[in-house]
Formats: C-alpha cells, structure tokens, sequence
C-alpha cells in the first residue's frame, strides 16, 4: 500500500511579495534613512492631471500636504492651517485662501471639529470630491495609455475603415 502523498501547505507572508519589492525598491531609490521618515501614497493621475483639475502649483501642494495626513481611508485628515502653512512657507492666511480655492473647485470640503469641551478644534478635511475627480479622468488617461503603447509598436495605430468603403 502506498502512503498518501502530503498536500502542500501554503506559505503565508505576512506582506506581500510585491510589498516586499517595492520596499526594496523605496530604499534602494530614495534611502532607508528618507523612507524611515515616512511617505505618503498618492496616485500619479493627480500629478499628471493637473492642468485638467485646473490646479496652480501652490494649490496642488496644499492637496499633497492633505494626502500626507490622510492616514487611514476611514478618517478624514485634520491638519492645522498653521501646520500646513509651515510646511509650504506660506501664512496661515494664504493657507485658508487656497483651502478655500480646492473647496470652491469641489476638490475638499472643510468640516468643522470640536473638542470634548465644546473648543474648535482644526478642521477635518474631506477629500472625496478630488477623489470622484480622479475617478472620472481615470478612463480618459487609461484610453490615452492604451493609444501610446499601440502607437509605440510595429505597424503603429491602424486607421478606422471608412464607413461603406
């Protein structure tokens, strides 16, 4: 009689593979002592669209610094204008001029919070309108993607048959 064949146990990781290697990558890249400080995730539509979302530079920085604080998709950042102010080299002034800029192009919505004791705190900034922005400019940068890599190859994009031809 022949012993059973042992089922292959999975290996579980616990961070991906392609974690791992984009990691890798960070490091090699930018160093481990500038990764150590932390880093943010942004999708590059937003750097590559900003012309489209009408965005000056200052503006786009503002939006960086919220992506910066936008930890966790389930709570909303809530930088100081004062914080954000600094970091840019801008006043706090200037700061809640461009705030309110995003908000007026629908890019961010202020929403005011308050402490336990009924003080102002800073306010949470929801971010959801430059995300539905993003969204709905997505299929346009994929479509234009599509047409570069088929550009790019032999025989190039075919033109369109005419219609009746």
């Amino acid at each position: 009689m022949t012993p059973p064949t042992p089922k292959a146990s999975k290996v579980v990781l616990p961070f991906p593979t392609a974690a791992i290697k984009a990691d890798k990558a960070s490091n090699m890249k930018w160093g481990a002592s500038v990764m150590q400080e932390g880093f943010c995730i942004v999708p590059s539509i937003l750097l590559r669209a900003q012309p489209r979302l009408g965005l000056n530079p200052t503006q786009l920085a503002v939006l960086m610094q919220f992506c910066d604080f936008w930890w966790d998709p389930h709570r909303k950042p809530y930088p100081s204008k004062e914080t954000i102010a600094e970091r840019l080299g801008l006043s706090p002034r200037q700061t809640q001029r461009y705030v309110a800029e995003l908000e007026g192009a629908g890019l961010i919505k202020r929403i005011k919070r308050f402490g336990a004791n009924g003080g102002r705190l800073s306010n949470e900034y929801d971010l959801s309108g430059l995300v539905a922005k993003l969204k709905a400019l997505a299929p346009e940068f994929a479509e234009a993607r599509e047409i570069k890599a088929k550009a790019g190859k032999k025989g190039g994009i075919k033109p369109a048959q005419a219609k009746g031809a």
